[in-house]
């Protein structure tokens, strides 16, 4: 009898061990037709590289603990993986888990026309892919680079991480990070907890937080931001800047236009143009105009805290300014003497056309000072 045992156990897969885990390796390839639709389903960490070639090759590794190692081949049994190849070019790999841990490890054709992963529960990371990658995890880190087609991925926990995407990108996590260096199309992103980055989007910017920062350092077109608690920041902008912030400070490096709502927080916008409106219940406002764009019609105003502007000295534009329950005319200080203040009733007001006149600049604030400077 333990001949015959020693006979079975040798022509079983080769475990080893891993500290205090029984693990085995199973693997497998298959050649896939032109214009393949990979589909994964799996049930722990999953890793997707593109290659050159036409087959797809997968490596399932199997941890489980066990007191010994006829336990943790009992164990093993319940997984199993099968690569099926349904009707036209559809190709999945399916992972059925037991007890333990499955990680799967996937290599197939760059060229594939999509592909699609779910896990029940794992990190996920896929690279060098040139069709549309579709990702769902139940938990875990999301990690793609290399990227030319779109991707769509959702994790209900863990960071999102993003090398280079050539198309869109839409992403969403329940609660982590999202940090893209590189997307050439639109993104967007939303998290129910965590800091937003996105270093260079080349398309429209919609990002979402329910309390964290937002920070875009490049956007080609417009950016759409929302936190509910945290700093927003876009460094520069092709297109409308509209931030909404429930408790944090709004900063904007250049933008072609904003639209800004902040129920707590200073806000800071340095060369803007196009219209602007900035409306902050509490905390100071400084806006740069820039000399080079047009302006449209805009307004700023705070309930609590100063307003400061800096206007090019050759910008068209009318000033008309008030400032409610003032108590001193000192409560505006212009430096164009073309721009009047003078006292009515409680408030401050001053008007005045600066080169001509253009455009209306509307500035509105309460107890503060507001300053109308020239920019040097």
């Amino acid at each position: 009898m333990l001949a015959l045992v020693s006979v079975a156990l040798a022509g079983d897969p080769a475990l080893k061990r891993e500290g205090s885990y029984w693990v085995e390796v199973r693997s497998g390839s298959e050649a896939l037709p032109p214009g393949a639709h990979v589909r994964i389903n799996a049930r722990g960490a999953v890793t997707v590289n593109g290659r050159p070639g036409p087959d797809i090759v997968y490596a399932l590794k199997i941890k489980v603990k066990a007191r010994d190692e006829v336990e943790a081949r009992r164990m093993m049994q319940v997984f199993t993986v099968r690569l099926l190849k349904q009707g036209g070019n559809s190709v999945n790999l399916i992972v059925n888990r037991g007890e333990g841990m499955a990680d799967l490890d996937v290599k197939c054709p760059r060229t594939v026309a999509d592909s699609n992963i779910l896990t029940a529960g794992g990190a996920v990371t896929f690279n060098d892919l040139d069709g549309p990658v579709r990702v769902e995890t139940g938990g875990g880190a999301i990690t793609a680079d290399r990227i030319r087609g779109n991707i769509n991925v959702r994790t209900a926990g863990g960071d999102i991480n993003l090398g280079a995407i050539d198309g869109s990108a839409d992403c969403s996590t329940a609660g982590g990070n999202i940090t893209a260096n590189m997307i050439r199309g639109e993104a967007a992103f939303q998290t129910g907890g965590g800091d937003i980055l996105a270093r260079q989007v080349d398309g429209l910017v919609r990002a979402s937080t329910m309390g964290g920062g937002i920070h875009v350092l490049r956007a080609g077109a417009g950016v759409i931001a929302s936190t509910g608690g945290g700093p927003i920041e876009v460094g520069e902008a092709h297109g409308v800047v509209t931030a909404r912030n429930s408790g944090g400070p709004v900063k904007v490096g250049s933008a072609d236009g904003v639209r800004c709502e902040n129920a707590a927080g200073a806000v800071n916008l340095d060369n803007v143009s196009g219209g602007i409106r900035v409306i902050t219940a509490a905390g100071s406002i400084i806006a740069s105009l820039l000399a080079s764009k047009p302006m449209a019609d805009s307004f700023l105003s705070t309930g609590s805290g100063d307003i400061t502007v800096f206007i090019p000295s050759n910008l068209g534009v009318t000033i008309r300014a008030q400032n409610d329950l003032a108590g001193s005319i000192r409560r505006i200080v212009s430096e164009f003497p073309g721009i009047t203040v003078r006292e009515v009733g409680g408030q401050v007001v001053a008007e005045g056309r600066l080169n001509g006149g253009g455009p209306i600049l509307r500035i509105s604030g309460t107890g503060g000072t507001i300053f109308i400077k020239r920019q040097r």
